[in-house]
């Protein structure tokens, strides 16, 4: 994609020539490009790819789905009691299902070379695994936010305003999630068949938000106020936006050693 006796293009040339192809990609590939261009670049390249997939793209929504159309069988189908259990079953069902989807945030752009790219571009590394985070984020926690009220009225949760507190927390609860596995994908990045040590790595450190989320869930389905575990669900947002790019990129760059 770049030679060795020339600095390597910005990201442009990576996302529009060497994957999508055509004179308009080749003309942009030339311009330099600053770390916000090439991180929406980046971004824009994994949401296209992910559509071009739509199989791995579907598969943690399925499970979400299947994770709550199974548990009623498993306790009793009475509502008060499943609306009780709904918090569990929606933060353990998105926790699982994030997971799902975090084996691939890194490995196919490091079978590809894409990564290597990445690292040599002279673009931050940092910014392009914030945009690489963002994009999991959008392709897996927000279809989980919005089938999340359609998996609690399988629950016996009816009330709107509790449907759209569901929708609030798993969305707001899902951005730590999303920053917590890109650290746990960037660190087993060189692994093969990762997935087992991917999940005990990330596991542990998702349990404040497994634990925030649900109290949110809970207290939207009860009709509480539920902007205090909001807040503290959006400073581990904050937290996550803040450290894992950096832990991610420095990760990355070991792995490619």
């Amino acid at each position: 994609m770049s030679s060795t006796g020339s600095p390597v293009t910005p990201l442009v040339a990576m996302v529009d020539s060497a994957r999508l192809g055509g004179p308009h990609g080749l003309a942009e590939a030339m311009q330099p490009a600053s770390a916000l261009e090439a991180a929406r670049l980046a971004l824009l390249r994994d949401l296209q790819l992910a559509f071009r997939k739509r199989g791995q793209l579907l598969q943690p929504l399925a499970f979400f789905v299947m994770v709550a159309l199974l548990f009623p069988l498993a306790v009793s189908p009475e509502p008060a009691r499943l609306r009780e259990l709904a918090p569990a079953v929606l933060w353990i069902g998105a926790l699982l299902a994030s997971l799902l989807a975090l084996e691939f945030l890194f490995r196919d752009d490091a079978y590809d070379g894409t990564l290597e790219q990445y690292a040599l571009s002279g673009q931050s590394l940092t910014s392009l695994m914030f945009a690489k985070t963002l994009a999991h984020w959008l392709l897996t926690g927000v279809p989980l936010a919005l089938m999340a009220p359609v998996v609690a009225m399988s629950l016996g949760v009816v009330a709107a305003p509790a449907l759209a507190g569901i929708v609030l927390a798993v969305g707001v609860g899902t951005v730590p999630l999303s920053l917590i596995g890109s650290i746990g994908a960037a660190l087993t990045l060189g692994i093969k068949r990762s997935g087992t040590l991917l999940s005990l790595l990330t596991l542990p450190l998702s349990l404040p938000a497994l634990i925030f989320g649900a109290r949110a869930t809970q207290l939207a389905i009860h009709g509480a106020p539920l902007l205090a575990p909001l807040e503290l669900l959006g400073a581990l947002a904050v937290l996550g936006i803040t450290l894992a790019p950096i832990a991610a990129a420095a990760a990355v760059r070991i792995s490619l050693e």
